[in-house]
């Protein structure tokens, strides 16, 4: 189990990395410099190491809610960088972003949470 749980790890990494590249480099058209890789790399990192957790201490419901927080946050990413071509419209790309991850974890955590609880008292 735990090779698998390594291989959607990396794909997680791999496709984060990717999805971030693509969306400032290509749909927002913005010319990328090494702070933006580290910063991507930085992030991808990041959701590797939390989904690598969830599925590490068996949380699968937590990590499937933070996934789909994950792709709503993509999908929020690339509908603010076509849609707002405004000034703000990359920031407003990137914090859809993180706050949607950061939602899918938090509710992740609650409903595991409140799933074990209820084993708890039964």
């Amino acid at each position: 189990m735990l090779k698998n749980n390594n291989r959607i790890v990396g794909i997680m990494i791999v496709l984060s990395m990717f999805l971030l590249i693509l969306g400032v480099k290509y749909v927002l058209g913005q010319d990328l410099v090494i702070m933006n890789f580290v910063a991507f790399a930085a992030f991808s990192v990041a959701v590797g190491v939390i989904a690598g957790a969830l599925l590490m201490y068996k949380l699968h419901k937590g990590f499937y809610i933070f996934a789909i927080g994950l792709a709503i946050g993509f999908i929020e990413l690339f509908r603010s960088f076509l849609v707002g071509t405004e000034e703000f419209g990359d920031l407003v790309g990137i914090l859809s972003l993180f706050i949607f991850t950061s939602f899918g974890l938090v509710i992740g955590l609650i409903v595991e949470g409140i799933l074990y609880l209820m084993k708890k008292n039964k």
